[in-house]
């Protein structure tokens, strides 16, 4: 398997003021995104209760961003490393790289952005936990 970086803090361009707003830009393969985006998609009015994700993938990177509201993500990787990442201003982007396992939990007003460098690919999900961790170097399975 390749060696891919842990999860990472993308901070995104801020343009504006006060008295007239922002806006944030990621270029796809530009200095904040490390990929060329092939899909984007949304998540929005998720109950607090709802953990969602719950999977991998094999070869997708994601730049995830919560452009309103709370999100908490917890990442793991494939050698086992654990980190959680509370996603809440609209210029900050979490890099999450393929072979890392990762959950998400929101606000009720959370809106999620996802920048993912693959389009969609059935097969390109690791859904099974057992079968995530087997994946790992040294790592048991089960």
């Amino acid at each position: 398997m390749p060696d891919f970086p842990d999860p990472y803090l993308i901070a995104l361009p801020k343009l504006g003021a006060p008295d007239i707003g922002y806006i944030s830009v990621a270029d796809g393969q530009g200095a904040e995104v490390p990929f060329a985006v092939q899909r984007v998609f949304w998540t929005y009015y998720t109950p607090e209760s709802i953990v969602r994700g719950r999977h991998a993938h094999h070869r997708t990177e994601q730049v995830l961003v919560a452009v309103a509201g709370r999100i908490t993500v917890v990442t793991e990787t494939a050698a086992g490393a654990l980190h959680t990442f509370r996603l809440e201003d609209p210029r900050m982007g979490l890099y999450v790289p393929p072979f890392t396992w990762h959950t998400m939990q929101y606000s009720h007003s959370a809106v999620q952005l996802v920048l993912a460098s693959q389009p969609y690919d059935e097969a390109d999900y690791i859904r099974d936990y057992d079968q995530f961790r087997a994946l790992g170097p040294g790592r048991p399975a089960g």
